[in-house]
């Protein structure tokens, strides 16, 4: 064992030590470290400051019990969270996520990535997550109401506009932003950009919905391009049916591909036609309107067809999961190299297992990590607290120009610190990008 691997073994039997039994944060400290730790291995000052060994601790971890009552006039309770991981080089950003899979592991890995993926966008934004283990999903509007305010209630003394600024996620849409929104404006009674997502009527910014999915699709335009190739022509799969899988379709389209698959956690429909815009209008209003299940798709449309499982079987060119974290296994990874898959763009948080990525990176395809190609959303979340703090509102064309102007930038960082003879490793390149932006400020304050 060389000298590096000794290190990282050392390292990684750290963070388990200290956080016994949380899987996914160990999965994505072990992915971050394992290609900074030959990055730092000629640069001592990283090491005398335990620069990563204090980036992978959160500078805090605040747990909270979040009572309500249901419909029925039954005491509920659940458990609330917010994880302020680093707030090096700004206010801590991040999603707040409303999902019975929520626990401390899952937010910490979030936290932890969150705070390279807002490096990389060369915003002023530290990193954080939240949420609860609390499911929306067929709860009234006023049960959702009543959970949001009492969450509220105990969050609102450790965010603010200039300390901790929230943002939705997986079970947190503009219904939850809005309900939030309110609690918090009634307890502190003042009108400031504290949570991003929200509505237009009330400090929203325009295409933030879009932007998670639009930006997804960016990346691995200009990944293709530098290739001296594009997305016209190409088949996509892609995994979800919320806004990010939603307007990640739109947006190829725009382009000229062709998605045939989309999921929810009952199956996927694939459909070899296409997802055309006005199907997708029709998913759109099923999920987010309705709150339907994808099942329905196959039923309203003769060209599509409904299985369980995951879509990563179906033949693709390129593949976007959307989803949720390890939608990709190694096997699945497998699959999709041998029915010709030539580029992966992750719009979910750590869609792919270690092993599934090491088979992407080991065939050299083009695969691009979370922390890069679906820093889009957060991007313009932190446009719209630019916004805020300005009292301004800036067109959808400006904004969308920013946004594909951010990717760009966010591209050529990961080439720049991740090229090699013959390829580009994306995976190293967004880690080391993300990582020298904080660990420099880091270095600057001394011991903090």
């Amino acid at each position: 064992m060389d000298k590096t691997a000794e290190y990282l073994q050392r390292f990684m039997n750290g963070v388990k030590k200290r956080s016994p039994g949380e899987d996914e944060f160990h999965q994505a400290v072990s992915e971050v470290a394992a290609t900074i730790f030959p990055y730092i291995a000629d640069k001592p000052i990283y090491h005398k400051m335990q620069i990563l060994e204090r980036m992978a601790e959160p500078d805090r971890v605040i747990m909270f019990r979040v009572p309500w009552t249901d419909d029925k006039g039954n005491i509920r309770n659940q458990r609330g969270y917010r994880v302020q991981f680093n707030n090096s080089i700004g206010p801590y950003k991040g999603g707040l996520r409303f999902h019975p899979s929520v626990n401390l592991s899952v937010l910490k890995f979030l936290g932890f990535e969150q705070t390279f993926k807002n490096s990389l966008t060369g915003l002023p934004m530290g990193g954080a997550k939240g949420g609860s283990d609390f499911n929306p999903k067929g709860k009234s509007d006023i049960e959702v109401m009543r959970f949001c305010q009492s969450f509220m209630t105990e969050l609102y003394r450790h965010i603010g506009e200039d300390t901790d600024v929230p943002a939705g996620d997986i079970g947190v849409g503009a219904r939850e932003i809005g309900f939030l929104f309110g609690q918090y404006k009634r307890i502190e009674n003042r009108f400031v950009g504290v949570l991003t997502g929200k509505g237009m009527e009330f400090g929203g910014s325009k295409i933030r919905t879009e932007a998670t999915g639009y930006g997804t699709v960016y990346f691995m335009e200009n990944m293709l391009e530098r290739k001296g190739n594009s997305i016209e022509g190409k088949t996509v799969c892609i995994s979800g049916s919320g806004n990010v899988a939603s307007y990640a379709v739109e947006k190829v389209n725009h382009l000229g591909g062709k998605v045939v698959t989309l999921s929810d956690s009952s199956g996927f429909i694939h459909d070899p036609e296409g997802i055309s815009p006005d199907k997708l209008a029709y998913l759109i209003d099923l999920k987010q309107v309705r709150r339907g299940r994808i099942k329905q798709f196959a039923d309203e449309y003769n060209s599509a067809t409904f299985q369980e499982g995951r879509p990563w079987n179906v033949p693709c060119d390129i593949a976007l999961p959307c989803a949720t974290q390890n939608e990709i296994n190694e096997e699945e990874a497998l699959t999709l190299l041998r029915n010709g898959c030539i580029g992966v763009s992750e719009g979910a948080n750590m869609p792919t297992e270690l092993e599934g990525i090491h088979a992407f990176q080991n065939a050299k395809i083009l695969y691009a990590p979370s922390k890069a190609a679906n820093a889009g959303g957060v991007a313009v979340s932190g446009l719209e607290m630019s916004q805020n703090s300005a009292r301004i509102t800036w067109s959808e064309e400006e904004l969308e120009k920013l946004l594909k102007d951010t990717m760009r930038t966010i591209h050529d960082s990961c080439v720049e610190f991740g090229e090699r003879k013959d390829h580009v490793d994306y995976l190293a390149g967004a880690n080391i990008a993300g990582f020298v932006k904080v660990a420099d400020a880091m270095l600057s304050f001394g011991h903090t």
